[in-house]
């Protein structure tokens, strides 16, 4: 066991979502949105030390299977590449009609291009007050 991770710092807990309506959109009026091929995100600051996932994938971007198959990956990718981010953030992902036609490796890709464009983009935001 020495050296290893226990398997609760890989988990993606319910304090990492964004769950709430206000918060979605306080994110959408005040955030910074950035836009990739089949994805759309928008991000800000917030005040609870540690970054947080939302993901929205409407109806029009396939069944339930590919919709739920859509959020895993994103779930997924942000929580092995939560360094990537680094800061606190509000992150909100809204996956578009194409991203269902994506596959893994490539969803994997844009979210690594959008990730790294938030770290760069959204570091010289201020904290958006009630962002939590």
């Amino acid at each position: 066991m020495r050296g290893q991770k226990s398997l609760s710092a890989f988990s993606f807990k319910k304090t990492d979502r964004i769950l709430k309506r206000p918060h979605f959109v306080m994110l959408s009026k005040f955030g910074r949105r950035i836009h990739r091929d089949c994805f759309v995100v928008n991000c800000c600051r917030n005040s609870l030390g540690k970054s947080r996932l939302g993901i929205t994938v409407g109806k029009k971007v396939g069944c339930a299977v590919m919709r739920n198959r859509i959020k895993r990956l994103v779930r997924e990718y942000f929580r092995l590449n939560l360094a990537l981010i680094g800061g606190a953030y509000d992150v909100s992902v809204i996956a578009r009609r194409g991203a269902a036609d994506l596959s893994s490796q490539e969803i994997s890709q844009t979210l690594e291009t959008l990730f790294c464009e938030i770290s760069k983009d959204c570091n010289n935001e201020a904290v958006v007050v009630g962002a939590h």
